[in-house]
C-alpha cells in the first residue's frame, strides 16, 4: 500500500532524524550531551583500572554528566561564567590542559635512551663514593666548647652522655647520624670522618659553616647501592623533567621578552 504523501515525508524524517538521536546520549533542557562524551568518559576509568567497561558504568558516566550539565546551566544563569576569578581560573586551565599535551608529545619524540640513564646511573655511583659510614657527632658554638668535649671524653666521658649537649637533632639519640656517604656531608666533617678508624674520635674540633663538631666513626662498610634495574624509572623521570626545562628554556632564549 502507497503511503500519502505528508506520511511519506513524516516517515523520511524521522529515518533521517535517528542517526542524529543515536549520536546523543541525552538531552537536558534541549542541550544535546554526545554519546561521544559517554565513551571519553568511559575511556578514561578504564584505563585508570578502576573498573572495566560495562553498561552499569556507561549509566553511571551518563547521570554524572547529565548532573555535571544541569549545574552548569544553573552556574550560568546566575552568572558564574562572567565572573573575572572564574574566567582566570578557566584561561588558566586551558593553558596547562593546551601545555600538558605538548609536552607530553615532545616527550614521545624525545624519549630518554638507555645510554642516557645508564650514564647518570654511572654519574651517580661516582658521586656515592665506593664505602658508606655510620658516623656520631657533637656539634657545638665555639671551638673551646668542642675542645673540652674532647677532654672529657679522653678522661672516660661517654660519647652518647655527651652529645645531649649537641646542637641539632642527633642530640636525642646520642649524636647518631646513621649510615651517609661522604659526598652527602659538607667537605670539612667529611674528610675528618673518613681520615678516622672504627671506635676513633676526632683529637681537634672539626669546624664547618654549621658549628664546631666533636665526631666519632662507629664503622664502615661497603656502599649499598640500589641496582639500575631498581632505579631505572626514577633516574627516567628525572632525565625526562631535564629535557623539559632544557626545552622551555631554549623557546624562553628564542623569545622576544620585554
Amino acid at each position: 500500500m502507497m503511503l500519502k504523501p505528508a506520511r511519506l515525508l513524516l516517515a523520511m524524517i524521522a529515518v533521517a532524524a535517528a542517526p542524529a538521536f543515536a549520536q546523543n546520549a541525552a538531552t537536558v533542557n534541549g542541550k544535546a550531551i554526545p554519546a561521544s562524551k559517554v565513551d571519553q568518559m568511559v575511556k578514561q576509568v578504564v584505563a585508570q583500572g578502576q573498573q572495566p567497561d560495562s553498561p552499569q558504568l556507561r549509566e553511571m558516566v551518563k547521570k554524572e554528566l547529565i548532573g555535571r550539565e544541569v549545574l552548569l546551566q544553573e552556574a550560568d544563569k546566575q552568572g558564574y561564567g562572567k565572573k573575572p576569578e572564574v574566567t582566570a581560573a578557566i584561561d588558566n586551565a586551558r593553558q596547562s590542559i593546551i601545555i600538558n599535551a605538548m609536552l607530553a608529545d615532545y616527550v614521545k619524540k624525545n624519549p630518554v635512551s638507555d645510554a642516557e640513564i645508564k650514564a647518570e646511573y654511572d654519574k651517580y655511583k661516582a658521586s656515592v663514593g665506593p664505602t658508606e659510614y655510620h658516623s656520631r657527632h657533637i656539634l657545638v658554638a665555639t671551638e673551646q666548647e668542642a675542645k673540652d668535649i674532647i677532654a672529657k671524653l679522653k678522661a672516660g666521658g661517654k660519647f652518647e652522655e655527651l652529645a645531649k649537649v649537641s646542637k641539632d637533632g642527633s642530640a636525642n639519640n646520642g649524636g647518631d647520624l646513621g649510615w651517609m656517604t661522604p659526598g652527602k656531608l659538607v667537605k670539612p666533617f667529611a674528610d675528618a670522618m673518613v681520615a678516622l678508624k672504627n671506635g676513633e674520635i676526632t683529637q681537634t674540633p672539626v669546624k664547618t659553616e654549621f658549628g664546631y663538631h666533636v665526631i666519632k666513626l662507629e664503622e664502615s662498610r661497603p656502599t649499598k647501592l640500589p641496582s639500575m634495574d631498581e632505579v631505572k624509572g626514577q633516574i627516567a623521570e628525572v632525565l625526562q623533567q631535564r629535557k623539559i626545562v632544557a626545552y622551555r628554556e631554549e623557546l624562553t632564549k628564542k623569545a622576544k621578552v620585554q
